[in-house]
């Protein structure tokens, strides 16, 4: 399979230009994935020789507006330069990042999308309703140490 990196909506198009420039060293193809698409496997998506699409009309489905990559066919080495192409471009972060895998190759984008989130949620271990690290109370009492 070659390396791929499937995109998803990335409207500022300075934003695209910068993460396209950044790829086309590296010898990755970009697909840009339609929110149509959004009910295919993503292994579909990529490219991954014999998964079948099946039959699909229109994706009707719940979405998502938030910026995501998956990234297939990739070595460790090549996320890491991946993502330093990317802070060396000017496009700075995507929070949403994915390794296709065996296991979620078989998932359509909104179901990858929602794990994704919720993983970056338990790891960056932030409250965004609060803005606070989860558990953190703040108070001088306990030193600011909250639940630790």
């Amino acid at each position: 399979m070659q390396k791929t990196v499937l995109l998803y909506n990335v409207s500022d198009r300075s934003r695209l230009i910068k993460i396209q420039q950044a790829i086309l060293p590296l010898g990755v193809r970009i697909k840009l994935v339609d929110k149509n698409d959004y009910g295919k496997p993503v292994g579909v998506l990529a490219g991954v020789k014999g998964m079948e699409p099946g039959e699909q009309g229109e994706y009707l489905g719940e979405d998502f507006n938030d910026e995501m990559a998956v990234m297939a066919g990739f070595t460790s080495s090549q996320i890491d330069a991946f993502i330093r192409a990317l802070y060396k471009r000017g496009v700075g972060r995507i929070d949403y990042k994915a390794i296709l895998t065996p296991y979620n190759a078989k998932w359509n984008s909104v179901k990858l999308f929602h794990e994704i989130k919720r993983e970056h949620e338990e790891m960056t271990g932030r409250n965004r309703t609060e803005g606070k690290y989860a558990g953190e109370s703040g108070s001088e009492k306990d030193g600011g140490q909250g639940d630790l």
